[in-house]
């Protein structure tokens, strides 16, 4: 190797990528980051509390170290700041199940060559389906990525101090923003509209939460369920406009609009990219998940965004960060 020829590692660990899903995955399956937390700071620590192998503690305390989310320092492990706020059970923001559920995806990534020939899925997606078992899964498991967003946006719009204000969730899912929006404002109600099973799960997360009795659902698809008209203070579109097309999003922009009532706001929450496509990191490499996944999904840019809101009838339109999303508010 020649002094100005850059090393392979970078090349390997990208190539090698699904290591670091298997570990990080197996880790969160057997609770190695909430035994770090609760002082199992040795493989041997940790297979006992994890009653797993102490060489497969080992390999897994390793593979953390290599991905950066455990530290060790003379002999003892720890968490780093990012797995101790992430991935510790029972803290609002833990992606542990998420984690454990990824190890399932990997093996639909094999099909991507073909995928990108074809310019979308090369056969129909199975998962976007009312009575899809999987819910039951996915839904709980995707909910504490979406905890530091609700929160900014209940910030940005001030709702701790807005009184009565109605709200409508539109597709939902475990209903985590109108968990977080309704404990912010105790005079706040939400409705949420999604698919009947996953209002069920919605149901049953808010009630442990405690917020249930401000809480409603509209069994339905938000493509052909009619939204009412100036019903609503505020309304959320969370994670569903990487679904959709240009037209689509316009479409469901423009009856959010009429939902609303003067003065509403609309919260669009999802990976939103620069408009020379040169990041954020994490949008631009979602985009092969809507490429495996939807026929006409993407991430979109900002100025995507504005464009649609604008033809929809709203006339301001601001951009807020909540990595590794972006929050945009129009009204």
């Amino acid at each position: 190797m020649t002094d100005n020829q850059p090393a392979p590692d970078g090349v390997l660990r990208l190539i090698n990528g699904y290591w670091a899903t298997g570990v990080v995955g197996a880790a969160a399956a057997h609770s190695l980051f909430t035994h770090l937390e609760d002082g199992a700071d040795t493989a041997a620590k940790l297979a006992d509390r994890a009653e797993i192998a102490e060489r497969g503690a080992q390999t897994l305390l390793d593979g953390l170290v290599s991905v950066g989310l455990v530290e060790l320092h003379e002999g003892r492990y720890r968490n780093t700041p990012e797995a101790s706020a992430y991935l510790v059970e029972g803290k609002p923001t833990c992606l542990s199940s998420f984690a454990t559920l990824k190890l399932k995806h990997m093996g639909g990534l094999a099909a991507l060559p073909d995928v990108v020939r074809a310019g979308g899925p090369v056969k129909d997606p199975t998962t976007e389906v009312a009575d899809n078992p999987h819910w039951e899964e996915i839904v709980p498991a995707i909910a504490a990525q979406s905890v530091p967003a609700a929160t900014t946006a209940a910030e940005v719009l001030g709702l701790a101090e807005a009184g009565e204000i109605s709200i409508l969730d539109v597709g939902g899912g475990s209903g985590i923003y109108s968990a977080i929006w309704l404990e912010a404002n105790p005079a706040a109600r939400s409705t949420q509209l999604d698919w009947e099973p996953i209002n069920v799960i919605a149901r049953r997360l808010l009630a442990e939460r405690g917020v249930a009795d401000r809480f409603t659902t509209i069994d339905g698809d938000f493509h052909t369920t009619d939204f009412g008209t100036a019903k609503y203070d505020v309304a959320l579109y969370s994670h569903i406009a990487h679904q959709e097309g240009p037209d689509g999003n316009v479409a469901v922009f423009a009856r959010l609009r009429d939902a609303l009532k003067p003065g509403g706001a609309l919260v669009v929450c999802d990976y939103v990219v620069d408009d020379d496509r040169s990041g954020p990191a994490f949008p631009l490499i979602f985009a092969a998940e809507m490429l495996l996944k939807s026929k006409q999904g993407g991430t979109w840019r900002r100025s995507e965004y504005h464009d649609w809101l604008g033809k929809a009838g709203f006339k301001d339109v601001s951009f807020h960060s909540a990595p590794p999303a972006t929050l945009v508010i129009a009204r």
